[in-house]
């Protein structure tokens, strides 16, 4: 297969990285996060929750420093209600603005635009209408809507990255443990099934959703 991987516009890859939930990050793109601390030596993530609230602030902090390391320059955590951000859609907007003022990213993963969770795809929509120059990629969540689609972008992830996302995904969210969804076979059916679909050497990978993409 052929690949297109994003170009730093300087010596720094910046990685703005976009989640409603405190876990929607890790579970959509830990494995690619992952990746992409190896293969850029010079990377920085920028890292934004929207609802991180009690419990779950805490562990969105450790989550963005196992995923991320010391590669993680800056993490903003927000409260807003989870299920509600449509309706407090001008407050979500105000947080976005503020991220313009931060050093342009070369690329940004967010939400999928037709998830079915709405703060999910409130996320993606006001990605789109903040950001023009940079390269999106919309990462897929398993959940019990049964919203999965056919991603057009796919990275192969070897075998120690994801397994090393799985056991980071256990190792912080320790909330979410009881959840039916959160467990071992749910994130490595998901992560098989897009290896089958893109041949990756691993038969694992994670796969993406790019509405526009640049060549040159």
């Amino acid at each position: 297969m052929i690949g297109f991987g994003p170009k730093p516009t300087g010596n720094t890859l910046r990685v703005l990285c976009l989640g409603a939930h405190s876990d929607d990050i890790e579970i959509g793109c830990g494995g690619t996060i992952l990746y992409l601390r190896e293969t850029f030596p010079n990377i920085e993530f920028q890292w934004v929750v929207f609802n991180a609230v009690g419990v779950r602030e805490g562990e969105a902090r450790r989550s963005a420093s196992l995923f991320a390391g010391s590669s993680l320059r800056e993490i903003t955590l927000k409260s807003f209600p989870d299920g509600f951000m449509p309706y407090v859609g001008g407050e979500v907007k105000t947080v976005f603005e503020q991220l313009k003022q931060s050093p342009s990213p070369d690329l940004i993963l967010c939400p999928w635009r037709n998830d079915a969770h709405q703060d999910h795809r409130l996320v993606s929509e006001l990605t789109w209408n903040t950001f023009r120059n940079q390269l999106i990629l919309e990462y897929e969540i398993p959940k019990y809507d049964g919203d999965m689609g056919r991603p057009n972008v796919f990275v192969p992830l070897e075998e120690a990255q994801y397994r090393k996302k799985v056991d980071n995904l256990f190792d912080a969210f320790h909330s979410q443990h009881s959840k039916p969804w959160f467990d071992e076979s749910t994130f490595l059916s998901l992560m098989r099934l897009r290896g089958m679909e893109s041949n990756s050497p691993s038969r694992h990978a994670e796969a993406f959703y790019c509405r526009k993409l640049v060549l040159g």
